[in-house]
């Protein structure tokens, strides 16, 4: 759910490329996740503040929970956090947890996350990858709107193999884990 708050932000950030990165690894004992777009970007005085859950740059409410809660969790999990941003280039935000820690909790369904982040703006493109120590997962909206030639990814059909693609992909990273 952090995650699908963050890629929100850089959904309302009028991002045209959103990239997601999950990288899952026993031999660091560690999984990092950076969330990477082309929006607006921030201020350096909003950056500052963008981990107070009472500073948001949407105008359709006054709290923003994603970020601090994604540091939050770090901080819980023994991992690290950072945020930067420029001004009309977009936003990286890159987290990280250590995987052995009792306190990390479950990734959750990535194909639905990945799904409903394409149903909130269909013009947008997004890259995902899934990595491990034994594999890499890669998805691009750009490659599968080729291959539609025109037709939407909002059809159901389309929207329930995405999510079935992905979540079978992220289990053959996982195969002998």
């Amino acid at each position: 759910m952090h995650m699908m708050e963050i890629i929100m932000n850089s959904i309302h950030a009028n991002s045209q490329n959103i990239e997601v990165k999950i990288e899952e690894s026993e031999e660091k004992n560690l999984i990092e996740m950076s969330i990477k777009d082309d929006g607006k970007g921030m201020t350096k005085e909003l950056l500052c503040k963008i981990v107070d859950p009472f500073t948001t740059g949407r105008t359709t409410r006054k709290v923003g929970l994603g970020v601090s809660f994604m540091k939050g969790l770090t901080e819980m999990c023994d991992g690290s956090f950072d945020v930067s941003s420029e001004v009309g280039k977009g936003t990286l935000l890159k987290a990280s947890v250590r995987r052995d820690n009792i306190d990390v909790p479950p990734m959750g369904d990535l194909g639905e996350m990945m799904m409903q982040c394409i149903m909130a703006d269909e013009k947008i493109d997004f890259d995902f990858s899934y990595k491990t120590d034994r594999d890499e997962f890669c998805f691009s909206t750009k490659e599968i709107k080729r291959e539609l030639d025109g037709v939407s990814l909002l059809e159901p059909e389309i929207l329930i193999w995405i999510k079935s693609y992905i979540n079978e992909g992220i289990v053959r990273t996982k195969e002998e884990m």
